[in-house]
C-alpha cells in the first residue's frame, strides 16, 4: 500500500444511475444546466450561467485540449466493419508535428472486431475539398493495450489533420448507446478549444460560454489555461476490489510559463475546470519536488501512478513552483511539457487547488475517487441531492462548484 493512500474499497463509491438520468444530449443552451453548489458543506443550487455570482477573486484555469475525430471506421470487401480508434500519437509522437505530417503517421489504437482483420491492410477512399484521398491502415504491433497502426494517404498536400477531420468521427461516451450526431461536432468541444489531441471532451468546460467567462472576469476574477489531452482511459472503470489495484492511465499536458506564474501568484485561490485541469495542477507539486529532490531523474517531467504517496510532502507548494519555474529558466524552456499517471483518491492532500467545477460521475470511477478526495464522505450527500433535485449526469450532464 503506498505511504499517505487510504485503503478504499471501491464498492464504497458506487451509487445507484439509471440509465434515464443519464444526458444523452446537452442541453439547448450551454449555460442553462443545472449548478449544484458545495460550499464547506452547505449544498444549494443554481443555473451555471450564475457561475460568476459565486466567485471573486480566483484564477480559473481551463483544459483547452480539443476532441479529435478519433473514431475510424473501415469496411472489408466482404462487409465486416473494422473501427481503428486513435488514442496516442507515436511517431511522431509530438501532437503538434503528428496532426501537420504528411505521407504517414503511426498511432497506439484500438481496434474493434480485430479478429475479422485478415488482410495487409484495411483502406477508405476520403474526400477532401473535392479531392479523392485514399487512406490506408496497416497494423505494425501489437500490444498489451491496443495496437500500433501505420496510417498512409496518396496525396502528401494533405496533413493528417486534414484526413482525420474528413474521414474521422467524434468519439461521444459509450454509454450515451447512440451514434454520433452533427451536434456532437460542435457541443462535445469547450469553447475555448485549441489544441488537438484528446478522444474525450474536458466535459466541466462544454457549459461555458463566451459571455459566463467575460462575467467571472468582471466579477474580479482572472482565467489562465493549460493543455491536457484527455485519453480513452478516463473511461476506464475500477474493476479491482481496491483502488491500490487499479492501474491508471497516463496523459501529456503542457503549461507554460506565464501560467506557471499565475499560479504561484494566485495561492489559495486557484478553481480547476474540469478533473483534467485537476490532475495537471497538481502534478505540477510533485514534478517540483522531483526537481528539488532528484534533478538528474530521466523521467524528470513524468509522474507515475504512486509518486504523489511516496515522494517527500514535506516542500511548500510554492518552492515547488519556482523549482519548476527555475528549471525551465535553466534549459531556455517557455513551457513545460509532461505526462502525468496520477491517482487522486482519499488520502491525497491537494497542494494546489482549493475549488473545482465539474460534473457528475460513473459510479466507481477514479473521477469519483477525486471529487471524494476533495470533499470527503459529504460527495454521497452531492450525489443524493443531485438525484432528488432531478440533475442531469454524466458527460453532458449538469455541473457542479464543489468548494471543500
Amino acid at each position: 500500500m503506498p505511504v499517505r493512500l487510504i485503503p478504499a474499497n471501491i464498492e464504497d463509491y458506487n451509487y445507484d444511475l439509471p440509465d434515464c438520468r443519464i444526458a444523452k444530449f446537452p442541453e439547448q443552451k450551454r449555460d442553462h444546466s443545472n449548478l449544484l453548489v458545495f460550499n464547506k458543506g452547505v449544498i444549494g443550487s443554481d443555473q451555471f450561467y450564475n457561475l460568476p455570482n459565486y466567485l471573486s477573486g480566483k484564477i480559473l484555469i481551463f483544459n483547452n485540449t480539443k476532441v479529435i475525430k478519433a473514431r475510424l471506421l473501415f469496411k472489408r470487401v466482404t462487409g465486416a466493419t473494422i473501427e481503428v480508434f486513435c488514442l496516442e500519437p507515436m511517431q511522431p509522437a509530438d501532437y503538434q508535428n503528428m496532426f501537420s505530417a504528411t505521407g504517414s503517421v503511426d498511432w497506439k489504437c484500438l481496434v474493434g472486431n480485430i479478429k475479422r482483420w485478415k488482410e495487409d491492410e484495411l483502406s477508405l477512399n476520403v474526400d477532401i475539398d473535392g479531392s479523392q484521398v485514399r487512406l490506408t491502415a496497416q497494423m505494425i504491433e501489437r500490444l498489451d493495450e491496443g495496437v500500433i497502426i501505420r496510417f498512409s494517404w496518396n496525396d502528401d498536400t494533405v496533413c493528417f489533420g486534414q484526413v482525420l477531420e474528413a474521414a474521422g468521427a467524434i468519439p461521444i461516451p459509450p454509454y450515451l448507446n447512440r451514434s454520433e450526431q452533427v451536434i456532437d461536432s460542435d457541443r462535445y468541444q469547450t469553447v475555448y478549444s485549441k489544441w488537438e489531441g484528446s478522444v474525450a471532451a474536458p466535459t466541466a468546460g462544454l457549459h461555458f460560454t463566451d459571455k459566463v467567462i467575460a462575467d467571472i472576469i468582471t466579477k474580479g476574477n482572472s482565467i489562465a489555461e493549460l493543455t491536457l489531452h484527455v485519453g480513452a482511459g478516463t473511461f476506464k472503470p475500477v474493476k479491482a476490489k481496491s483502488i491500490d489495484e487499479h492501474e491508471m492511465h497516463s496523459e501529456h499536458f503542457s503549461i507554460t510559463v506565464s501560467t506557471l506564474e499565475l499560479l504561484l501568484a494566485n495561492m489559495g485561490n486557484i478553481v480547476a475546470v474540469g478533473t483534467t485541469s485537476v490532475r495537471t495542477i497538481e502534478s505540477l507539486y510533485w514534478l517540483g519536488v522531483k526537481i528539488l529532490t532528484n534533478e538528474n531523474s530521466p523521467d524528470l517531467m513524468h509522474l507515475s501512478q504512486w509518486d504523489a504517496y511516496t515522494l517527500p510532502d514535506s516542500y511548500t507548494s510554492t518552492e515547488a513552483l519556482t523549482a519548476i519555474l527555475n528549471h525551465l529558466k535553466s534549459v531556455g524552456l517557455s513551457q513545460l511539457v509532461g505526462s502525468t499517471q496520477i491517482l487522486i483518491a482519499p488520502g491525497y492532500t491537494f497542494k494546489l487547488i482549493n475549488a473545482l467545477i465539474t460534473n457528475f460521475h460513473q459510479p466507481k470511477s477514479t473521477l469519483l475517487l477525486l471529487v471524494s478526495a476533495l470533499i470527503g464522505t459529504e460527495w454521497k450527500d452531492v450525489y443524493a441531492y443531485a438525484m432528488d433535485h432531478n440533475f442531469r449526469f454524466l458527460s453532458y450532464g449538469d455541473s457542479s462548484l464543489l468548494i471543500p
